[in-house]
């Protein structure tokens, strides 16, 4: 498929219900995006074929989220020239503290964009937010995303004052 703006790669199907939160935003924002698992440790001429071929067919930001080891986003932008986001995803050990320091501490020239554990939904966000830096309908978007993100909490401000914080706690 040619054009897709953003790729999505991950690095086991255990890791989808995180990396679905990447998706989710960006369908919200109308970003064609490609999902696919490929992992750096168990199909490494996968990811190599995979991103070779990724600013040919339209690519310009790739969201990588890998638990563990978390060696997927490195491997990616070792890659590549385009700017790779990465997602370290909590897996059974450490509550994903192995993966946080696996994604973001990268050696230098080889940059990876870590988010926090689990958090594919700012990744999804940080990936807009790239792709409307040259889309102007993308930044207005974006702008009323965060509008609305500030209203929200003003609403729940005025209700706080008003009916104090134990019927707040009471729903």
């Amino acid at each position: 498929m040619k054009n897709i703006k953003v790729l999505i790669v991950m690095g086991s199907d255990s890791d989808l219900e995180v990396m679905s939160e990447s998706a989710k935003v960006l369908e919200d924002f109308g970003v064609s995006y490609e999902m696919t698992v490929a992992s750096a440790h168990r199909s490494p001429d996968l990811v190599h074929k995979l991103i070779i071929n990724t600013k040919a067919r339209g690519v310009k930001v790739i969201i990588a989220g890998a638990g563990g080891a978390a060696h997927l986003a490195g491997v990616v932008a070792s890659l590549t020239t385009l700017p790779v986001i990465g997602v370290p995803i909590k897996a059974k050990t450490l509550d994903g503290l192995d993966s946080l320091l696996s994604t973001s501490q990268m050696p230098p020239g080889v940059p990876v964009a870590t988010v926090g554990i689990n958090a594919a939904k700012n990744a999804g966000l940080l990936a807009t937010q790239i792709l409307a830096t040259s889309d102007k309908n993308l930044e207005k978007k974006l702008i009323s995303y965060k509008e609305k993100m500030s209203d929200d909490i003003k609403k729940k401000n005025d209700k706080l004052s008003k009916i104090g914080y134990k019927k707040y706690l009471q729903g």
